[in-house]
């Protein structure tokens, strides 16, 4: 764990589009922000469920696919150097001296933050576990893993890779060439992946170079912690062992509040009875000073789920907790299209941006 803790304006719990217009705000009020999400890449659900959805209803953009809007909104938040610390999740909050939060990660990292934003969008994105007796321990030891951090890890192992999507069709071609076996089981023979990988993993298995199995995984094999075999029951209803080191089930994702559910925010229930954080619709904040929510994560009486209702709560959010943060100081208000300081902090002018709002 790092001794010195990472001392930011803003801590936001998510990099999706919501959390990526909160940076943009935050830096035209000169707040440094720094960014935690659970996925490896920045985008959120646009990036990861939907790159190619189509979007029609963002301002004054006619159309735009979900990953273009993401892109845009990291080139427009990119002037205020925000850092992006991916496959992390919020662990630990607790409250310091003068109302900042000390905030600690999973792997590890330790935030001294002025503020608090929740811009989780529906939840952190988690893997789905498979209902396994005993999986636990596996996990533990690192032989049953849901993402592929350390590739070298898994050199010379016997993997046995579960899953029909992209993922688990990707990540049996990737490490073919450095796992001694590579067994993949899908529960059908129909799968959710590229056509051409799918090709190309039917025609290695077709070689003898992998082994594909149909069925499902009922149960893991092991003695000592040592992780041996797991149990496939197949479609014709026999089972049979296979040997493994390693488990990938690369079964999706879902989400959900995960530690931040225990942080003692007020919860409620929107219209589809999902679990969300309530705020106020002045600053939205939380019923926690100085922790904000933002975005699908938050409710209140006429909530839209929609990206520009997320925007329109990043702005409001972003004044509230420059407030928050420097008590002492006032917001000059200004417009980009005619302020010299804010176009000089988006590089689009040569005057020198102030260092902060003026007192």
């Amino acid at each position: 764990m790092r001794d010195a803790p990472i001392t930011t304006d803003l801590l936001i719990v998510g990099a999706g589009p919501v959390g990526l217009f909160a940076v943009f705000e935050a830096g035209l009020l000169g707040l440094s922000c720094h960014l935690v999400d659970n996925l490896d890449k920045i985008g959120g659900q646009c990036a990861e469920l939907y790159p190619e959805k189509p979007i029609y209803d963002i301002p004054a953009v006619p159309f735009c696919t979900g990953q273009g809007l993401i892109d845009a909104l990291v080139e427009q938040a990119a002037p205020f150097n925000p850092s992006y610390h991916l496959q992390d999740q919020v662990a630990e909050m607790i409250p310091q001296d003068k109302g900042r939060y000390r905030v600690t990660t999973r792997e590890g990292l330790h935030f001294d933050a002025g503020a608090l934003v929740i811009a989780a969008g529906a939840g952190a994105f988690v893997p789905r576990r498979p209902l396994l007796d005993g999986i636990q321990d596996y996990e533990a030891q690192g032989q049953v893993i849901y993402a592929v951090r350390n590739r070298e890890a898994l050199r010379g192992k016997r993997l046995v890779i579960q899953g029909g999507g992209d993922s688990a069709l990707d990540w049996t071609l990737d490490l073919l060439e450095i796992a001694s076996h590579i067994t993949l089981v899908h529960r059908r023979d129909g799968f959710k992946a590229a056509p051409a990988s799918v090709a190309r993993m039917k025609a290695l298995a077709e070689a003898g170079k992998i082994d594909f199995k149909l069925g499902q995984i009922t149960a893991l094999e092991g003695q000592a912690g040592q992780l041996s075999g797991v149990l496939l029951k197949g479609l014709d209803g026999e089972t049979e062992v296979l040997a493994s080191d390693v488990l990938l089930p690369l079964l999706g994702l879902k989400m959900e509040l995960g530690a931040i559910a225990h942080w003692g925010l007020e919860l409620t229930r929107d219209p589809q009875n999902k679990e969300v954080i309530a705020v106020d619709t002045e600053k939205f904040q939380t019923s926690i000073p100085g922790v904000y929510a933002i975005g699908d994560i938050n409710y209140y009486p006429g909530k839209l789920k929609l990206i520009l209702s997320g925007f329109h709560e990043a702005a409001l959010m972003a004044h509230a907790a420059y407030g928050y943060i420097y008590p002492d100081k006032k917001i000059r208000f200004q417009y980009s299209s005619a302020s010299t300081d804010l176009q000089a902090k988006l590089g689009v002018s040569k005057a020198a941006p102030t260092a902060a709002p003026a007192a």
